[in-house]
């Protein structure tokens, strides 16, 4: 059955640009905002490492506490201008996504790849790589950016661009993780969009009958005699797996909600594999789909309890508030302090997305099943867009031309005796290298130097932090995402 659904507009047509005004407006105010980012950074010894002073995060690593000093990101967080004749916006590097798609949908446009995250911000998907459900098309949020404003490790603001004096810095940034510097402006392209999106849940029985769909509908655009225009999956098991493929529409009538009491991914599970299950929401709801409930990590602080549920404002249902949570139990260790008085080691954090390429798919998530007490875990299809040579981006090892799975697996399992620190997410590593796949940074990663340099960036890194950062004013990749510094 169709769950709680609520009749639905279309949202406002406005094809007219930011007009001049309010683009002198947008960027006098942006302009500024930079200048006090470039001040703070002029106001901080020459000796002393530099960092954003930047109120949320969407990592997963543990850090040591920063001795560096934060820099001023105070009027970074805007959409500068929309130009819906052109097809582009000009963002800041700390706006967020939420509030960038909240402006692009008044002119019927999305940036090409909307990460699940509300609190994502564009800079950051861009220096740390996101995906979503059209990356099968759209490849990954950096591959849409036209040209960046970029604060090095050295203090100046450079243009980047694919073809300008700084192309090896735009190419070279995304990966990156501000270790090379942090982009204030980014001048992306946006796509045309429709108020509401078609859901199709397919079930399969089998992984490998899971990895030819994904296939199809990411090689063809279009599964079951429909086009897709995003398509991504959970595995909840070995017998039960699904693929979601989605299309834009312009036909009105009734929605699902799931920002109450109903979940979305319990929603897709269905009985029948003939048929798959149909389900419509708006294009805002969908792109957010996965932030109200983190994915399904909201179980983990009890917000799928029915009563919990209720008792919970659904305003603070959302992934930003549970990572505050998790944060906290960071900071005192308390779910640590929990397994102690249960007479049980120190659970260990396997929160990672590795991608694998899509041949290897099925044997991947076999191997995990088998090792890794984890589930659901999510799938999503992604191809690279940039196809100027092999590796187009150098600091992430996907090569062009190519289609490959994402899998995200976000949880802790139990520790055993003797078992050295990280050691299931060693085994992840290996196995995925095995695979020839690699994983995001965003989380805890335990390669050696050598493996890191190999897996990175190795010389092309090298060279460009000598030239953007010679006297080290950022941190080293290696020494953020794996010393965790």
């Amino acid at each position: 059955m169709r769950i709680t659904v609520e009749s639905v507009g279309q949202f406002p047509i406005n094809l007219r640009s930011t007009n001049a005004n309010q683009r002198e407006v947008g960027f006098a105010a942006h302009n500024e905002a930079v200048k006090k980012l470039v001040d703070s950074y002029h106001a901080i010894p020459s000796d002393q490492r530099v960092r954003l002073a930047k109120k949320t995060s969407n990592l997963f690593r543990h850090r040591v506490t920063p001795e560096s000093v934060g820099l001023d990101v105070s009027g970074l967080g805007s959409v500068i201008a929309i130009d819906p004749e052109a097809l582009t916006a000009d963002v800041s590097g700390m706006c967020t996504y939420e509030d960038l798609v909240d402006c692009t949908l008044k002119y019927q446009l999305m940036p090409y790849v909307v990460p699940q995250l509300k609190t994502i911000t564009l800079g950051g998907a861009v220096t740390g790589l996101g995906i979503e459900s059209s990356s099968f098309r759209n490849g990954l949020p950096h591959e849409s950016v036209l040209e960046m404003d970029i604060l090095t490790g050295s203090g100046d603001i450079v243009t980047a661009s694919p073809d300008g004096p700084h192309a090896d810095l735009f190419y070279g940034f995304p990966n990156s993780y501000g270790t090379l510097g942090y982009a204030t402006r980014l001048k992306i392209r946006l796509e045309p969009t429709q108020p509401y999106v078609e859901l199709r849940h397919y079930r399969f029985h089998t992984l490998d009958e899971l990895q030819q769909a994904l296939l199809i509908a990411s090689r063809d655009g279009s599964y079951g005699g429909e086009d897709v225009h995003f398509a991504d999956g959970v595995m909840f098991s070995a017998t039960e797996s699904y693929l979601t493929v989605g299309r834009k529409t312009m036909e009105p009538g009734l929605v699902s909600c799931y920002t109450g009491q109903r979940i979305y991914y319990r929603s897709i599970q269905h009985e029948r594999s003939e048929t798959p299950r149909v389900d419509r929401l708006t294009i805002h709801d969908y792109l957010w789909r996965w932030d109200t409930d983190w994915f399904w990590c909201s179980r983990a602080f009890g917000a799928q309890n029915p009563l919990v549920r209720r008792l919970w404002p659904s305003a603070l249902r959302r992934s930003s508030i549970y990572w505050k949570i998790l944060a906290f139990d960071r900071r005192t260790n308390f779910g640590d302090w929990l397994e102690r008085r249960r007479g049980n080691l120190p659970r260990e954090r396997v929160v990672q997305d590795i991608e694998v390429p899509i041949e290897n798919t099925a044997e991947f998530l076999r191997w995990f099943q088998s090792r890794v007490p984890i589930e659901p875990v999510w799938l999503c299809p992604v191809t690279l867009l940039n196809t100027r040579n092999e590796q187009p981006w150098p600091l992430y090892p996907m090569k062009a031309r190519r289609i490959y799975v994402n899998v995200g697996f976000w949880s802790a399992v139990p520790t055993e005796p003797g078992h050295e620190t990280g050691h299931t997410n060693r085994l992840i590593e290996q196995e995925v290298h095995r695979l020839d796949g690699h994983k995001s940074l965003y989380s805890d990663s335990y390669y050696t130097r050598t493996e890191f340099d190999a897996l990175y960036g190795d010389d092309t890194y090298r060279d460009l932090k000598q030239k953007y950062d010679s006297n080290g004013r950022l941190l080293d990749l290696y020494a953020k995402a794996v010393q965790r510094k």
